[in-house]
């Protein structure tokens, strides 16, 4: 996807430049104010096709989300990485608010970032977004079976259910289920889930132990 055919998605005129009206078109594409809450039906049944438990499910909604999946304008929360972009463009629009090599400019507004770099390339820009309630890079779409960044994104706007839809793919395609399954009140037995959902690095923030409190 080039920012032309993006403005054709947008329906706004295909000029190219991905201006503010085009930044404009974008934000309302994701905006939808009575987006649905997941069901306890449906958390169900993710718990069904994962072999978990429900509160499995919950226990992770808890402590790997930022609480909702969307943010007070209505649209999926999102957190441009200005560092993935630079990766992903080999660094073509460094430096600038939305390419860098390093990590960082957080305090910035990240749909603003994510406007200005679909004027630029839109594949990578989508790829170098976190998603919706769970915070899913869209650089994963391959592996998730969408057909772009963009659908991947998109598939966010509908429903709070499709936030959990990437959880569950995300644990299937990187092999955490027998990890979430093992999740119980023992913060040695969360350990694996937490490192695999998080890093390395989880031990530092306490992953595995707000997980164990959160299954009590």
């Amino acid at each position: 996807m080039d920012p032309r055919s993006l403005q054709r998605t947008l329906g706004v005129t295909d000029d190219g430049i991905f201006g503010p009206i085009s930044r404009e078109a974008l934000r309302s594409r994701f905006t939808n104010m009575h987006a649905p809450a997941v069901t306890a039906g449906e958390i169900a049944a993710f718990a069904a096709r994962l072999g978990c438990s429900v509160k499995q499910i919950n226990a992770v909604a808890k402590v790997e989300s930022s609480g909702g999946g969307y943010d007070r304008n209505g649209r999926p929360k999102i957190l441009f990485e200005r560092h993935l972009f630079h990766r992903q463009t080999k660094g073509k629009w460094s430096v600038s608010s939305f390419s860098n090599p390093s990590a960082g400019g957080y305090r910035e507004d990240s749909w603003d970032k994510l406007g200005l770099a679909c004027g630029k390339d839109p594949d990578a820009a989508f790829a170098s977004c976190s998603w919706g309630k769970f915070q899913v890079l869209g650089k994963w779409w391959d592996e998730f079976g969408f057909a772009n960044p963009y659908e991947l994104a998109f598939s966010t706007v509908g429903s709070e259910a499709a936030h959990y839809e990437l959880l569950a793919r995300y644990i299937e395609v990187f092999g955490l289920v027998d990890e979430l399954r093992a999740l119980s009140t023992d913060p040695n037995a969360c350990r694996a889930f937490a490192k695999g959902y998080n890093g390395p690095a989880y031990a530092k923030d306490g992953y595995h132990t707000k997980l164990a409190a959160a299954m009590a």
